[in-house]
């Protein structure tokens, strides 16, 4: 094994609390979360498996468009919004209590076992000529079924291997991971689809999900739940997390900022017609394009590992980066040079990803560990419901209208939204640095 991945997955230390181990070269204070040897099997695991999975969605996409008449392709791509989303709304409920209940490092490599035979079967059906768009919709809709359990127990996971004090920093480098993965992955598959074909494209998607299998096998003395504070399995339990987050304004109002910003302005379900219609470029085009948010995006995390202990008036900066994020939308609608449309998305990615970080942050120091499954789950129902119906939203208009005055009016709404969202929540306008460790001391009595 080379020198860097002996460190990753060197021998274990003795059992401790949040099992510490050193690598053997000093790390930066802002990588300071990767000392710890569980959280760095979960970073490298995640890297890989979610790589696979950015790409899947973007060649699912663009495969989508081969399935169907020109005519249709429009409402084709909002539909896949549209069967995504309704296993979410369906499991999601208890999921969260599921991720309350039992143990989560079981839950991630069963849900990510199962997944990984989904997309084998859709590779092996596509490699074989035996795929058409009802197969497609229906291992889309079976994955995001599927996939509902995994983001609760994954959320729970992370932050219960490692100290208080790092969970900032923490949610910072995952959004590093996750915009590389975002950025590599359609990249990826733009060249898989024009070098070997959408098959292929698939298969590699169903081998990045070993890496997270074997990352959660090889995690040790994982802090467990005592029997107190584990969610009973009932429709009560369910309430609980809803009654949390809609009766906490800073939590909900995030929630409610995140959806209607993705729901009004979820420019990339139309960027197939974009790249084939408008800038005249093929796959190859089309894999750049779609990994230009993630590119934007990567920039923001890096930049945001270290700044985030430093942004003291964190509402204002998150109503802000919202905002340019619609903008960016509306000036995407209207671009017609590749490079122009290029910088825009881009900057659609740097924007999120700042909203991002800081809703992160607002909602982990703010929900004690007990709850944390049933608030990613409601968090769920907003953060993917918003994009998934805002995808058939998008297909619609622009199946009406064209796909530039979807973007536009798209753009237009998630600005109004936003500022609506400022008008009206003044605890989310004027949420500050020292508000969240107020947040940080409340939730502490939840921890492991």
């Amino acid at each position: 094994m080379s020198g860097g991945w002996a460190v990753l997955f060197a021998a274990q230390p003795p059992p401790a609390r949040y099992n510490t181990q050193m690598p053997r070269f000093r790390l930066p204070a802002a990588l300071s979360p990767l000392r710890y040897y569980n959280y760095r099997l979960l970073f490298s695991g995640l890297l890989v498996s979610i790589l696979g999975s950015m790409m899947r969605n973007a060649v699912v996409l663009w495969h989508v468009t081969l399935l169907v008449s020109e005519k249709d392709r429009a409402l084709a791509l909002g539909a896949v919004g549209l069967v995504r989303i309704v296993p979410i709304v369906i499991f999601s409920l208890f999921a969260g209590v599921i991720a309350d209940r039992y143990d989560r490092r079981r839950i991630l490599l069963l849900v990510n076992g199962v997944m990984g035979l989904l997309s084998i079967l859709l590779a092996v059906l596509t490699l074989n000529g035996a795929v058409n768009l009802i197969i497609v919709y229906a291992i889309s809709a079976a994955m995001s079924g599927i996939g509902t359990f995994d983001n609760p127990a994954r959320q729970s996971l992370f932050p219960v291997l490692l100290p208080e004090k790092e969970l900032p920093r923490a949610i910072s480098l995952n959004m590093i991971l996750f915009q590389v993965a975002s950025v590599g992955g359609p990249a990826i598959g733009g060249l898989l689809i024009a070098r070997a074909g959408v098959g292929w494209a698939y298969a590699f998607d169903a081998a990045s999900f070993v890496a997270l299998f074997l990352a959660l096998l090889l995690m040790r003395d994982v802090p467990q739940r005592p029997a107190e504070q584990r969610a009973q399995f009932s429709l009560g339990a369910v309430r609980d997390g809803f009654r949390f987050v809609f009766g906490t304004p800073l939590i909900r109002s995030s929630m409610l900022l995140d959806f209607f910003a993705t729901f009004f302005a979820s420019a990339m379900a139309l960027l197939p017609l974009y790249a084939q219609d408008v800038l005249k470029v093929g796959a190859d085009g089309y894999g750049v394009l779609s990994a230009a948010p993630a590119v934007g995006a990567l920039i923001a995390s890096v930049a945001m590992v270290p700044l985030i202990e430093r942004i003291e008036q964190r509402g204002r900066v998150l109503i802000g980066a919202v905002l340019i994020y619609g903008l960016a939308t509306i000036a995407f609608g209207v671009s017609s040079w590749f490079w122009l449309t290029y910088l825009c998305l881009a900057a659609t990615g740097a924007a999120d990803t700042v909203s991002a970080v800081l809703r992160n942050v607002i909602r982990q120091l703010g929900t004690p560990n007990e709850l944390r499954g049933r608030m990613t789950s409601v968090n769920m129902i907003f953060f993917l419901g918003g994009p998934q119906l805002g995808e058939l939203e998008a297909g619609l208009v622009a199946s009406s209208f064209g796909p530039m005055i979807s973007v536009l009016t798209g753009g237009i709404g998630c600005v109004i939204a936003t500022l609506w969202i400022a008008a009206t929540t003044p605890d989310l306008l004027n949420y500050r640095r020292s508000t969240a460790s107020i947040l940080a001391t409340g939730a502490a009595g939840g921890q492991d």
